[in-house]
């Protein structure tokens, strides 16, 4: 049976039952992240004692009657609440089917969640599961000392030089957010980040200030100016803590100090001291030159797959959507790589 939760009440509800969850799957931050034309969505499947929940974002197709959905910005997947031998996938795959044709669903995707286990078990023969790289990760039941035993040379010796320079602090004023929402802002421009990585400043005092998940904001000061230049958004929940935004301040570019080192980990030695399992710092930009990725592995060499469920519900009407979306183009639409391809950008 299926069953769709909206209210944040019963989503809330849903989530205290399981065992093992990341703030990626709260109501709060589904409420955060969704735009104007999406709606949040919790799908409830129960069968016997058997539970799962698939938390996504519903969003209507432009000019058209149908829909499709998508997961939140960074890993989601699926959720067990309870999962025992007599767990029948075909029943899930024929009820889930049934909800998304009978709600004009055409598509779905989602981002599955890297430290979640059964996740492609349950999806398997429903759409394609594709990897996309790998996420860092420190191993926080080891100890400080373990751990930065397997930093590279270079890591270790920007940390050591940074300390001397600078004081890493808790943001505990609006003037701190509001510096830290001002240097983010600047960084994406620095950097031609896509638009989906602007917020609104209203989403930054939101995630600060949630009572779903514990979220902290660290800032690099240096110590001789006295000048915030840099910091960084880490988010916890279950036994996770996520790096989650950071931004840097050109200043730090003429100074012998590497705020985000710094404040990485200050938060690595805090969360370990705190008794979380696994610090997540992500993953890279994919490209053959990542230097997003050599920058996260300097602090371990500890990586979990990072992989993205795609599922075609209706294949008759994506195909037209995305003949229709191309339309006038001479390029092989099919065959491109986004998905869903009809919501790609064009020229």
């Amino acid at each position: 049976m299926i069953e769709v939760i909206k209210d944040k009440k019963q989503w809330d509800e849903q989530l205290a039952l399981v065992e093992y969850l990341d703030f990626y799957h709260t109501y709060d931050y589904h409420y955060l992240s969704k735009k104007d034309d999406e709606l949040p969505i919790l799908i409830k499947y129960k069968d016997g004692n058997n539970c799962l929940i698939l938390p996504l974002l519903m969003r209507s197709i432009e000019n058209t009657a149908y829909n499709d959905a998508t997961s939140v910005y960074g890993y989601a997947g699926i959720l067990t609440l309870h999962m025992d031998e007599y767990f029948n996938k075909e029943n899930f795959h024929n009820e889930l089917n049934t909800f998304f044709n009978e709600n004009n669903i055409v598509s779905v995707f989602s981002r599955l969640h890297p430290y979640l286990e059964n996740e492609e078990m349950i999806f398997e023969g429903l759409g394609i599961i594709r990897s996309l790289g790998n996420v860092v990760y420190v191993d926080l039941t080891e100890t400080v000392e373990e751990q930065r035993a397997k930093f590279n040379k270079r890591l270790k010796s920007y940390l050591n030089k940074s300390r001397n320079l600078s004081t890493v602090i808790d943001a505990n004023t609006e003037d701190h957010i509001e510096t830290f929402i001002k240097l983010y802002e600047l960084n994406m421009r620095r950097v031609d980040a896509e638009e989906s990585y602007f917020f609104p400043d209203s989403y930054f005092y939101q995630i600060l200030s949630s009572n779903d998940f514990e979220s902290e904001l660290k800032l690099c000061v240096h110590n001789e100016t006295q000048a915030i230049i840099g910091g960084a958004i880490f988010i916890k929940k279950g036994n996770i803590v996520q790096y989650h935004l950071s931004a840097l301040s050109e200043d730090s570019f003429h100074i012998d100090v590497d705020p985000i080192k710094l404040v990485i980990d200050e938060m690595r030695i805090k969360a370990t001291k705190e008794g979380f399992k696994y610090f997540n710092l992500g993953g890279g930009r994919g490209s053959s030159d990542d230097s997003l990725f050599r920058f996260k592995s300097g602090f371990s060499k500890e990586f979990k797959p990072f992989k993205l469920w795609k599922y075609i519900v209706n294949e008759e009407v994506y195909r037209m959507l995305v003949k229709n979306h191309f339309k006038g183009y001479t390029k092989d639409h099919l065959s491109i790589d986004y998905f869903p391809a009809y919501r790609i950008k064009l020229n």
